[in-house]
This record gives structure tokens, C-alpha cells and sequence, in this order.
């Protein structure tokens, strides 16, 4: 009894938090057209999400091509398709894993820091602080934040993409024997412009979602130390949730004449 009470109120919590979320999130859009732009935190945060992240975003991108070459291209070989390893590979990294998992890292990298570093200026009063000093929290705190994400993640997905084409790559070549020239071509062949355009288009959208997430789990927190900590959890949780849903209708949006077509 006891823990189904608990459960009810961690979900109208977690409800009351999202909401506040999706507040926040229409707070910055009227604030980016209206207000100016704190230049420097921008930057600072452009550093934090962008060049900071960078080496696991590239570690993790060639090991994932690497192991989607392998599964594939074993069984590509079983069924004489071997020619279109590459362009598989192309496909699968632009539209979907590029993008998602860049997102995912930068959900738990990022994400989480924005809502420790905004919560425990919450719960030390900080921000009653900033507003004493006729500061507006969302200007100073979220939409640098929000900005930095946006414009950094996108970076992150090209350069994922890329890494995780040389990756599979380096397999194709080196334990399949496949020629450089035959999965490059395969690639070009199989990909469009449009499928680098929507994996920016989705990096947007989940770099957005991350700071506005991660900034509004932040300015929510109470409960001193402790609510630190759980809203830093919860906002990484909620930020990996909307990464995955908003991706679904992001891809049938995109996509799905062509499977209409198919």
C-alpha cells in the first residue's frame, strides 16, 4: 500500500515536472525572439557540450559502425549483396544512429550536468538570488544552454557519422576483403541529401529537448542534496524517453513516403 502511494506521487511529481518542462520550452522560444543573447555564457556552453564531448562522441560512433559492419556484412555475404554493405551502412548511421546515439551521450554527459549544476544553484537559492538582481533565469541559464545544445549536437552527428563510416570501413577492408572503391560507391549510391538534412533536423530537435529537459529538472529541484541527485537521474531518464519517442515521429514524418513507395 505503502509503495503504490509512493508510485502515485512520484508520477504526478514527474508529471508536474514535465509540464514544467514543456512551459519552459515555449518560455525560450518567445525569449530567443524578444530578448538579447548572453553571448558569453552561450560560449561557455558551446565548449561544455561541444569540443568536451567530442572523444567519447567519436569512440563510441567507430565502435558502432564497426560492430553494425560485422553483423551485416556476414550476412550480406550469405545472400550475394555484398556491393551494398556500404550504402547499408550509410543509411543506418545518417537516419537513425548517428543522430540518436550522439543524442543519448549527450543526454547522459550533458544533461545530467545542466540539471546538477541549475539544481544545486536552485536549492542554495541562487536563482532567488539572480532574480533579486532583476536577472531572468531563463535568459541567463536555459537559453544559452538550449542554444549551445542545438548548434553543437548537429556538429557531433556529422563527425559521428563520419567516424562511424571509417569504422566500418576499416572492417569491410580489413577481415572481408571488400574494396575501398566498392563501399564508397555503394554509400553514394544508396544515400540523398536528404538523409544528412534529417539527421541535422532530429539533432536540433534532441539537442533541444536535452537542455530544456535537463535546464527545467533543474530549476524544479528541492530538497537540498538529495533532490540534487534525483533530479539529475530523472532528468536523463526523461531526456532518453523524448530522444526515442520524438525520434519515431520524426523518422515516420520523414520517411515515410518513401515507405508508402516501397
Amino acid at each position: 500500500m505503502l509503495s503504490a502511494s509512493f508510485s502515485s506521487s512520484s508520477l504526478a511529481r514527474w508529471s508536474q515536472r514535465l509540464l514544467a518542462a514543456i512551459l519552459l520550452g515555449g518560455q525560450v522560444i518567445v525569449h530567443l525572439v524578444t530578448k538579447p543573447l548572453h553571448r558569453r555564457n552561450t560560449v561557455e556552453q558551446m565548449a561544455a557540450v561541444g569540443p568536451e564531448s567530442l572523444l567519447i562522441t567519436l569512440v563510441t560512433a567507430s565502435f558502432v559502425g564497426m560492430v553494425f559492419t560485422i553483423q551485416v556484412t556476414r550476412e550480406f555475404i550469405n545472400f550475394g549483396a555484398t556491393p551494398a554493405v556500404g550504402g547499408v551502412l550509410a543509411l543506418t548511421l545518417a537516419r537513425e544512429l548517428a543522430p540518436v546515439l550522439t543524442a543519448v551521450i549527450i543526454a547522459g554527459r550533458v544533461g545530467s550536468a545542466f540539471a546538477a549544476e541549475i539544481g544545486t544553484m536552485q536549492v542554495t537559492e541562487q536563482i532567488d538570488a539572480l532574480q533579486l538582481l532583476k536577472t531572468d533565469p531563463v535568459d541567463y541559464l536555459v537559453i544559452p544552454r538550449v542554444i549551445a545544445c542545438a548548434l553543437m549536437l548537429p556538429l557531433l552527428t556529422i563527425l559521428s557519422f563520419i567516424t562511424g563510416m571509417t569504422g566500418g570501413l576499416v572492417i569491410t577492408t580489413t577481415m572481408f576483403n571488400i574494396s575501398q572503391t566498392v563501399f564508397l560507391d555503394s554509400a553514394r549510391v544508396f544515400m540523398s541529401v536528404w538523409d544528412l538534412v534529417s539527421a541535422m533536423i532530429k539533432a536540433v530537435v534532441f539537442g533541444g529537448l536535452i537542455a530544456i529537459i535537463g535546464s527545467s529538472w533543474g530549476l524544479t529541484t528541492t530538497g537540498g542534496a538529495k533532490g540534487v541527485g534525483q533530479s539529475t537521474t530523472t532528468a536523463v531518464v526523461t531526456a532518453l524517453l523524448a530522444i526515442f519517442i520524438t525520434n519515431f515521429f520524426l523518422s515516420w514524418l520523414m520517411f515515410q513516403s518513401s515507405a508508402l513507395n516501397f
